[in-house]
């Protein structure tokens, strides 16, 4: 009889840690619901970029991607991502797709542009510039132009 108690106090102790690691993880994560205003903006590609992507201002995390689809007359991607209420981005706001590193993964950089009106929630960023091939540019590099990208 002891021993069934013993597994039993060991089976809940690790129900309780496993519980706790998946609070843990949620949290430091950015898991939870996005908070803010919702902008969307238009790429060619998106390449690496994924629902729950850093949305960065000056390298400062201020939102996440909250969706990503495809417009089917256009095949164009749509991106929609919040912003905290705390940050208020200029009409002419530029965004461009960064990557964090050779191996790291993309986000969504700000470039906040000198309007004085600002964007409110459902508009569209207009000044775009979509993700960079660099297994592409790689590859150029290496056996591509022999003449240095200059063409006569």
């Amino acid at each position: 009889m002891s021993s069934n108690l013993v597994e039993s106090l060991i089976g809940a102790l690790v129900l309780i840690v496993a519980g706790w690691f998946l609070v843990f993880a949620y949290e430091r994560t950015d898991g939870a619901v996005a908070e803010g205003y919702v902008l969307s903006a238009r790429f060619d590609r998106i390449d690496g970029l994924g629902v729950g992507a850093d949305v960065r201002l000056s390298g400062i995390k201020v939102g996440t991607i909250v969706a990503s689809d495809l417009d089917p007359q256009t095949y164009q991607a749509i991106v929609k991502f919040s912003v905290t209420e705390q940050v208020k981005l200029p009409l002419d706001t530029a965004a461009a797709i960064t990557s964090e590193g050779l191996l790291g993964g993309s986000y969504l950089s700000l470039l906040p542009g000198g309007s004085l009106d600002n964007l409110a929630a459902g508009d569209e960023i207009s000044e775009t510039q979509g993700a960079v091939d660099l297994i592409g540019l790689l590859g150029k590099f290496m056996y591509g132009d022999s003449d240095g990208g200059k063409k006569e």
